[in-house]
Formats: C-alpha cells, structure tokens, sequence
C-alpha cells in the first residue's frame, strides 16, 4: 500500500481536497481527505492524445515548412526521413521522447504510428524498458492490428480506408482519422467512416459540428502543432460544446511532447478554462480509446502525477488548477506514480 499526500484534484472536476490518496496493488484504494503538511499537487498524469513518436529522428528538421512539405503522405519530410531511418536508430529516438514524456508527467500517449506493421513493432520495442505504455494507432495494411491497438488513418481524401474501418470494427478495436487540417474538403469524408476519434477539425464548420455531435465523436486538438505550420486555429470552444474534446501535441519533429506547454498554450490563446484544459490533458484522452485512467476516483487505475507546489516557480500562487495548467513545467514534476 503507497499513500500519496497534497492537494488531490479529486474526479471528474478535479475539485481540490487537502489529503492523500490511497493506492493498492496499482489502483486508487481511497481519496482520504485529512490536514496535510504536504504542498505537492496531486492530480491525473496526463494522457497525450495524439502524437508521432516516430519523426523523433528528425528534431526542428521542418522549421519554415509548409504542412504538405513537412508532415503529408507520401513524400513530406517527415516521410522521407522515415523511410531512410536506421531502425536502430528509429527506436533510440522513440524511447528518448518516452522517457521525456514520463518525466514530464505524461503516462499514456495516444501514437499515429507510421510505416505499417514494421513500424508499430518499433515503436513496442521503444517502449520495452520504459515506464511508459502507449496505444498505438497502426497504419498501412489492416494486418497491422495484429501489432496496433487501433487503425490511424493519414485521411479521408488520401484514400476511402473503407477496409480498415471495417478491420478495425470486426476487431472491436478503434479507428482513428486526420480530418479538417489543411481545409474542410476531407471532414464529411471522414464522418462517413463512423470513427472513433477525429484529428485537429481546425476548418470544422457548424455542419461539421452538428454531425460530431450526433455521432458522439470525439476530437483531439494540437494547437501548438497547427500553429507552427500555419494551418489555422481550431476552433475548441466550439468543439466543447459539442463533444469531447483531448489535448495532443502532434509531430516531435514540430514541438516537444510536453503537455505543460500544450496547456498553458491553450489556456491562454482560446476561450476555455483551466479546468476545462485540464480535462482535456487528461480524462479526455483515457476516454477516447477506454483507458482506466486520466481522473483520481476510487477503483481507477493509480497513474497520478505529482506537482511540487512549493517550487520557486509555483509558491504561492492561490489556485492549484490554474497553477498546473497556466504556469506549471517539467521542472515543477516531483514524481510520476504508475
């Protein structure tokens, strides 16, 4: 039995409780709230909702690149470099980026992982010897879901994908596709595969919104990413209001994988709130593909991170969801509980 003691963001609106948190046998066992002469923050480790692990191997290589020549499939940058990558050295970059994101208090990624079978089975052996599981999204032949924990399409006007949305549903397993990137032409396209996770919806429009909305389908976010290629805003007060919406930072070739900057990010470039932010860093992510994680509640599984309050960045500030999400760093990490 490990007790975890702070200021917990208890549940689904993180509501914070002086105590600690009771793990057993890796599960939240209790939420005890009790005086404390701890300053940590306790709360959910994050769960990243989208990224690419595997363009590691090419850190700042597309400064000044446009989304097609940096990121597009078939022949972008970061395809170029992928296909010319020593897999010795595709996998060493992958595991540094896991470790990273461990240290910076991400527990799960949710990862767009190119190359086909070849690919997912690199990015498993990345993940070998880290404390670090990601769910990996496959591409190229269907046959990548014996490897992958879901398909991850490029997007609906790259191909129909009808045959791996249908692998995907026999497998029971989710399908995820990019929509509403460079523009809108591809987002109706993609509603039409009945997927499970949408990507970016930066073009989306109020037509676009109403079938999200009906459909249940989530979205996941990286506004860093689109801002450095220059492709627009998404439009996330929108999207809250219209369904469940997580919070991804994309390529690594782009931006690091530090969910510290994606939050403070888009606290302060969107109409949206810490809270809201914070859900989006990490219940969101968990929900989209059903991991026990992202919320400190009973039975959860006992993934917490934990925040020093008393650091010299965060002493004194008066409200502990607003110092995570606004002002929080890597630095500030105390612990990562798995």
């Amino acid at each position: 039995m490990e007790e975890v003691a702070g200021t917990v963001l208890v549940g689904d609106s993180f509501d914070p409780v002086s105590g600690r948190v009771v793990v057993e046998d890796g599960r939240i066992e209790a939420i005890e709230e009790t005086g404390t002469d701890s300053t940590d923050i306790v709360l959910p480790a994050f769960v990243n909702a989208h990224t690419h692990l595997g363009d590691s191997v090419a850190k700042e290589a597309a400064v000044g690149l446009s989304l097609g020549e940096a990121v597009a499939p078939p022949n972008s940058l970061k395809h170029r470099r992928l296909a010319t990558a020593d897999r010795g050295d595709l996998v060493a970059a992958m595991r540094r980026t896991l470790r990273f994101m461990h240290r910076t208090g991400t527990a799960r990624c949710l990862d767009f992982r190119e190359s086909g079978p070849a690919g997912a089975r690199a990015l498993r052996d990345a993940a070998g010897p880290v404390e670090f599981d990601p769910f990996i999204f496959g591409s190229g032949d269907p046959s990548v879901l014996d490897i992958a924990d879901g398909y991850g399409a490029s997007g609906a006007n790259d191909d129909d994908f009808a045959e791996e949305r249908a692998a995907a549903a026999e497998r029971g397993v989710p399908f995820a596709i990019h929509a509403g990137e460079p523009d809108a032409t591809d987002i109706h396209p993609a509603l039409d595969l009945d997927p499970d996770l949408l990507v970016h919806m930066i073009h989306a429009e109020g037509e676009h919104l109403s079938r999200v909305a009906a459909d249940d389908v989530p979205v996941a976010v990286c506004p860093r990413a689109n801002t450095v290629l220059g492709v627009g805003k998404p439009p996330i007060r929108d999207l809250l209001d219209h369904t469940t919406v997580a919070l991804g930072t994309d390529n690594v070739m782009l931006n690091p994988p530090s969910m510290f900057r994606e939050m403070a990010y888009t606290a302060k470039h969107f109409d949206v709130t810490a809270t809201e932010v914070l859900g989006m860093a990490t219940r969101a992510g968990a929900e989209v593909v059903g991991l026990d994680c992202g919320v400190i509640a009973p039975g959860k599984r006992a993934e917490l991170l934990v925040i020093d309050g008393d650091s010299d960045n965060l002493a004194g500030t008066e409200d502990p969801i607003r110092a995570v999400v606004r002002r929080a760093t890597g630095l500030d990490v105390a612990r990562v509980v798995r």
